[in-house]
């Protein structure tokens, strides 16, 4: 017994500074963990703390079971009301949020005001604000405030101030709701409240200022969060979500490199385990990839996102209309404006003027495109209305511009010119470089319209200046990025006196590569993808082992840039297990049978709405557990170094082929054709025309 306590003590010690690790050692040894109240809360903490989800979770269940073995309700109830607040956050399965809620209400019985009732209405607050109820969500945020102060509950008071003030904003106070977070801001960043609480809730006040598109302050914010995360020692998923902050402001002020590796790294810390807000930095890598002219990259992405269950338009639908079919980019987006998507989402609310703003944005421009001038129009007047709602310089730049193209279309090149200079000056005035370049393209079509043809060529001018300087291209018909001396991929037309003059060439030197085959040549940005490819094209017919590879090519040369895909790194180590351990299963089983208890609730009660949500968030669960087993329900592993490397491979070797048919089609051809990946990868061409490759 007095080992137990010792170990105890040690763990609270350890909790208290921040030392993760040593905490979950010396829980370790604690024989009966079970039977410790104290113990377990501190392996809940602990375990958040070095960025395991279900383990938080399962600790603070053992917790709950405890105080209901021991006949303890109220305390029963507060471990409950823990775990949907975890859920809640890190989740977003409102099926299972809302069933532990109904079990905490049981245990309460009669109670009503306990501590335990402030920290149940924060949860029905994000709740409800999640799933876009915004007048019950007000309801509760008071009385979240109310309880919190009452009982000095911090978690309560905080998230329900926080849900108000967003709320606010979301209803068009934006004074008032500005007035609110600022005050929220500096009681956050004042040290006196505890770190996760600060944490997640300053990523709140982010979200709120890149929804308002108030660019200032999210950065201003976005510094003190990163800078709260780097010395608070909490994590959890406060890290991934910092960084796809981080990538927001990088796209906006023109570091579109830095914001791609920033939004990859974001999707690799909030990938594990049920996340649902995976969504959110994908859609953020595809609007990224999308600027820089990466179209199959951007679409990857998107695509991604919208298998999360998040709304990938508009960037998926203007990834279409790159791809040259504008009449399929409008539909798309007029149809995620009539059908939003209702996936919980605490970083992007999922109704209201603010979530409709990019659609109608783009909209316009797509309606103009196809000669749709009146869907334009009445598009224009609702972001114009939004913009005038909610104040916001950049809105108001977003909606100056669609004005102007509805009056270029229709030829009034004067109040075309007003527009669209209104746009460029805002957008110059906000620091942003890529959404200036596009207002000058259109305030060049404005001149066009009023027959100021010297006028237009100098923003055209202008306006690719600034494009070649952040290394951008427009989404526009055509606009698949080409040559960049960023990227290594140049066109060749021949003629270069060092070059070999072999019929089919596929020769790196430094960061590109020369390929040649049949009438194509082109100089090209090398890739691992690549690399791989001319191993095999090195052994015509030999089957290589995945692992081979990996190990001949993991380490690219200084100076070599490569691109990253979504989810394609290899892990270096080996065999970590099960892709879902036993700890893990069982979570998402629980999962699901909240999931099951809430949606016959809803059925019972004839709550559609209710019911459609449980619904999404059984399909969610279910899919995931379909990734993480293979056949016959044998558990993948997760970390096998040759599973992974297997699934690195392959895709890279297709984003390659992709990458390669943009400048030599005939031959990424050829190569789709006789090149076959898996755990054992090859290059098998016709044997009587095998070609002989100069590498």
């Amino acid at each position: 017994m007095q080992e137990t306590v010792g170990s105890v003590a040690a763990a609270r010690e350890a909790v208290a500074l921040g030392r993760w690790a040593e905490a979950l050692a010396a829980l370790d040894q604690v024989a009966e963990l079970d039977e410790s109240a104290e113990g377990l809360e501190l392996l809940a903490t602990a375990s958040y703390g070095v960025t395991t989800l279900e383990a938080t979770v399962a600790a603070w269940e053992r917790l709950h079971a405890l105080h209901v073995r021991r006949g303890e309700p109220v305390e029963a109830a507060r471990a409950g009301a823990m775990i949907a607040m975890f859920l809640m956050m890190d989740s977003g399965l409102m099926a299972a949020v809302r069933g532990w809620i109904a079990r905490v209400e049981r245990l309460l019985g009669d109670r009503d005001d306990t501590p335990v009732h402030a920290l149940a209405a924060a949860v029905h607050t994000y709740e409800r604000f999640m799933a876009g109820d915004h007048d019950r969500a007000r309801m509760w945020a008071a009385r979240a405030v109310e309880l919190g102060v009452r009982h000095d509950v911090e978690p309560a008071h905080i998230l329900g101030r926080t849900a108000g003030a967003r709320l606010q904003l979301l209803g068009g106070d934006v004074d008032g709701g500005l007035a609110a977070l600022d005050e929220l801001a500096v009681l956050l960043l004042s040290g006196d409240v505890a770190p996760l609480v600060s944490g997640i809730m300053m990523c709140e006040l982010v979200c709120a200022m890149q929804g308002l598109a108030q660019y200032d302050r999210a950065e201003e914010w976005s510094a003190a969060f990163e800078s709260m995360r780097a010395t608070s020692g909490f994590v959890g998923a406060l890290s991934g979500r910092c960084r796809v902050h981080r990538a927001e402001i990088l796209r906006l002020r023109g570091d579109c490199a830095e914001a791609e590796a920033e939004a990859q790294r974001a999707c690799d810390e909030l990938r594990p385990w049920m996340r649902r807000e995976l969504g959110w930095p994908l859609t953020e890598l595809g609007t990224i990839r999308l600027r820089r002219g990466d179209l199959a990259g951007a679409e990857e992405a998107f695509v991604a996102a919208h298998a999360s269950g998040w709304d990938p338009h508009p960037g998926l639908a203007l990834v279409r209309f790159a791809q040259g079919d504008a009449t399929a980019a409008l539909r798309l987006v007029s149809d995620a404006l009539e059908h939003p998507v209702r996936v919980p989402s605490k970083e992007r609310p999922p109704v209201g003027g603010l979530s409709r703003a990019p659609l109608l944005e783009v909209q316009t421009l797509l309606s103009v495109a196809v000669g749709d001038l009146t869907t334009a129009a009445t598009a224009a007047d609702e972001l114009g209305t939004i913009a005038a709602i909610f104040r916001s310089r950049a809105l108001a730049a977003a909606a100056a511009l669609a004005r102007g193209r509805v009056a270029v279309a229709r030829g009034d090149g004067t109040a075309a010119v007003t527009d669209c200079r209104v746009a460029v000056e805002e957008w110059c005035v906000i620091g942003a470089p890529f959404e200036a370049a596009v207002a000058r393209l259109a305030l060049a079509d404005a001149y066009d319209a009023a027959h100021e043809p010297a006028l237009a060529a100098e923003e055209r001018s202008a306006a690719q200046a600034g494009l070649d300087e952040i290394g951008a291209v427009v989404p526009t018909p055509g606009s698949q990025r080409a040559a960049t001396a960023e990227d290594g991929v140049t066109a060749h037309t021949g003629g270069d006196a060092d070059a070999d003059e072999a019929a089919t060439v596929f020769r790196r030197s430094g960061d590109t590569r020369l390929v040649r085959y049949l009438d194509e040549e082109a100089v090209v940005r090398d890739l691992v993808g690549l690399r791989y490819l001319e191993r095999l094209l090195a052994h015509p017919g030999r089957e290589l082992h995945v692992l081979d590879l990996v190990r001949l090519e993991r380490a690219p040369e200084a100076g070599t840039a490569t691109r990253v895909e979504v989810g394609a790194l290899p892990s270096a180590g080996g065999d970590a297990g099960p892709m879902l351990d036993d700890q893990a299963r069982r979570a998402y089983r629980n999962r699901l049978d909240e999931i099951e208890e809430d949606l016959a609730d809803a059925e019972r009660t004839g709550d559609a709405e209710r019911a459609e949500l449980a619904e999404a968030d059984r399909e969610f669960i279910l899919a995931e557990l379909a990734r993480a087993f293979g056949l016959g329900g044998r558990s993948r592993a997760a970390g096998s170094t040759s599973e992974r490397a297997r699934g690195s491979v392959t895709r890279s070797v297709r984003y390659a082929l992709g990458k390669l048919r943009e400048h030599a089609p005939r031959l990424a051809e050829h190569l789709e054709h006789t090149v076959h990946t898996g755990t054992f990868c090859s290059y098998r061409p016709d044997p009587a025309a095998t070609p002989l490759w100069t590498l």
